[in-house]
């Protein structure tokens, strides 16, 4: 039998996400006018709090170019604050701003709704979807 991409898990995975965050990349970039980099790295400081560029970058799964020039953009714009670590010089570390607090707060109303529409979507394999993506994320290499 011949390989059948459309069957093969990995490239369907990889196709539903890059659908599903194409889709509620519209909505904040509507809401905010954030590029997904942008997002992302809002999403993990209001996750998070203060971090490093670094610890940004592994979480987030972009090129630290990326990340360092996201957060250019969003101190720019008065969202994030920039500060020395206190150890290691080297590192930069990024923290929201009460502006970028205040919008991370309405982000997270645009995300809930995006995902409880996701939810629904599923229906009833919602749940199951879920446990096994849990698995797939905590099986690692």
């Amino acid at each position: 039998m011949p390989f059948q991409l459309d069957r093969f898990l990995p490239y369907r995975l990889s196709i539903a996400a890059t659908e599903v965050s194409r889709r509620f990349a519209a909505r904040y970039a509507a809401e905010a006018g954030l590029s997904i980099p942008e997002w992302r790295v809002l999403a993990h400081l209001g996750h998070s709090g203060a971090v490093s560029v670094r610890d940004i970058t592994q979480r987030v799964h972009l090129d630290k170019s990326v990340v360092s020039r996201a957060a250019a953009r969003l101190q720019k714009a008065g969202y994030v604050a920039k500060s020395d670590h206190g150890k290691d010089r080297r590192l930069i570390v990024l923290e929201l701003t009460p502006q970028g607090e205040a919008l991370m707060k309405r982000l997270a109303f645009v995300a809930d709704d995006f995902q409880a529409q996701l939810l629904a979507l599923l229906g009833p394999d919602a749940d199951a979807f879920e446990s096994g993506l849990s698995r797939l994320l905590e099986c690692g290499d």
